[in-house]
C-alpha cells in the first residue's frame, strides 16, 4: 500500500484544529438535476463556508500550526482571491500580519474581502512568475513565514477535511468529484477516501484553458502551462508537486470542459437550486453534465467549492 506525506490522523487533527473557526457546510441535492443527470448527486456548499470559500480550511489549518514564534512574524502568500481570504482571515483570528500578492486581474470583490480581514495587499502581473517572485521579496523583507496556496501539506490537511465531513455523512457514496487548480481540493479529497473508503472513485474537473494536471496525467510527469486563460479564475494556479505525488495514483480521472460549458453548468446551479456560486465552483459539475454516462445510476458526491463573484460580471 503506497504511503503519502498526510496521514489519517493528520486530517483528523486537522479537522480538530479548524472546526472552532469553520462552518460545518450543509449537504444539498435537487431532484430535476438529479433527473437530468441519471444520478444522485449531493452538493457539498462550500460556498456557505466562511470567506465564502472551502480554502477556510487549509489556510487556518496552516496559519494554526505554526510554531508561535514563527506565526507571529506574520504570514505571506500569493492567490487571485479565496486562498487570500482564507490566509488574511486565519492571520487576523490569530493576531499576526497577513502579507497577499494578488494578480491585477483579480476580481474586485476577492480583493475588496482580503482587505477587509486588515492584510497587507501587494498587485502583481497576472504570471505564477510574477507571483511567486513578488512574494519571494515580501518574504526577504518582512521575515513573514510563506504559506503555498496549495503545494503545502498543512494546506492540503485542511482541504481534506472537507470530504471527510462529506464521506462522514454520506458513507454510502461511489463517487467524489472536485475542480483542480493548484491541487490542494483534489489531492485531500483523493486522501481522505483513500483513508475512509478506497472503493469511492474520485475525479475532478478541469477548464479547457488551464488543463496542466490533464497533461500531466497523461504524461505522467509534470507538464506546465505558461500563461493558462479561464473564466475560471480560481483554478488557473500551476499544480503543486506534493498535490501531483498524490492525485497520480489515487485519482481516476481528470475531466476537461470549456468555458462555456462552464457558464452553463452555473446557470444551471443558480437557476434549480437558486444557490450563488462562482464559475471555478461549477467546473465538476460541467464535467458530469459532458459525461453523464460516466455517472450514470451513481451517488455522486460534488465539493461546490465557493461563491465570491463579482455580482456586476456574471457571465449569463
Amino acid at each position: 500500500m503506497a504511503t503519502f506525506n498526510v496521514s489519517w490522523q493528520d486530517i483528523e487533527q486537522a479537522h480538530e484544529r479548524v472546526k472552532p473557526y469553520i462552518h460545518r457546510t450543509p449537504v444539498l441535492s435537487s431532484e430535476s438535476i438529479n433527473t437530468i443527470v441519471g444520478a444522485e448527486l449531493y452538493f457539498k456548499c462550500e460556498n456557505f463556508q466562511k470567506i465564502g470559500a472551502f480554502k477556510a480550511r487549509g489556510g487556518i489549518n496552516a496559519v494554526f500550526s505554526l510554531p508561535k514564534e514563527q506565526r507571529s512574524r506574520g504570514v505571506v502568500t500569493h492567490s487571485s482571491g479565496n486562498h487570500a481570504q482564507a490566509i488574511a482571515l486565519a492571520a487576523k483570528m490569530a493576531g499576526v500580519p497577513a502579507y497577499i500578492v494578488m494578480p491585477k486581474t483579480a476580481p474586485q470583490v476577492k480583493i475588496a474581502a482580503v482587505e477587509g480581514y486588515g492584510a497587507h495587499i501587494t498587485l502583481c502581473e497576472p504570471t505564477q512568475a510574477s507571483r511567486e517572485e513578488t512574494s519571494a521579496r515580501i518574504q526577504k523583507e518582512t521575515g513573514a513565514v510563506f504559506i503555498s496556496p496549495y503545494n503545502d501539506f498543512k494546506v492540503i490537511e485542511g482541504q481534506a477535511t472537507c470530504a471527510k465531513e462529506l464521506l462522514e455523512e454520506l458513507p454510502e457514496l461511489n463517487t467524489l468529484i472536485t475542480p483542480v487548480g493548484g491541487g490542494g481540493l483534489l489531492a485531500g479529497t483523493a486522501l481522505t477516501a483513500h483513508y475512509l473508503n478506497d472503493k469511492v472513485e474520485v475525479l475532478a474537473g478541469e477548464p479547457e484553458g488551464a488543463n496542466d494536471t490533464y497533461l500531466s496525467m497523461q504524461k505522467g510527469e509534470f507538464v506546465r502551462i505558461d500563461a493558462p486563460k479561464s473564466i475560471a479564475d480560481g483554478l488557473l494556479a500551476t499544480m503543486g508537486d506534493k498535490n501531483f505525488e498524490i492525485i497520480r495514483p489515487l485519482v481516476k480521472q481528470i475531466l476537461v470542459v470549456s468555458d462555456s460549458e462552464i457558464i452553463d453548468a452555473m446557470r444551471m446551479i443558480w437557476e434549480r437550486m437558486k444557490i450563488v456560486i462562482e464559475p471555478s465552483c461549477a467546473v465538476p459539475f460541467a464535467a458530469i453534465l459532458k459525461n453523464k454516462e460516466l455517472f450514470e445510476g451513481q451517488k455522486v458526491g460534488v465539493i461546490l467549492t465557493g461563491g465570491n463573484i463579482d455580482l456586476g460580471k456574471l457571465p449569463f
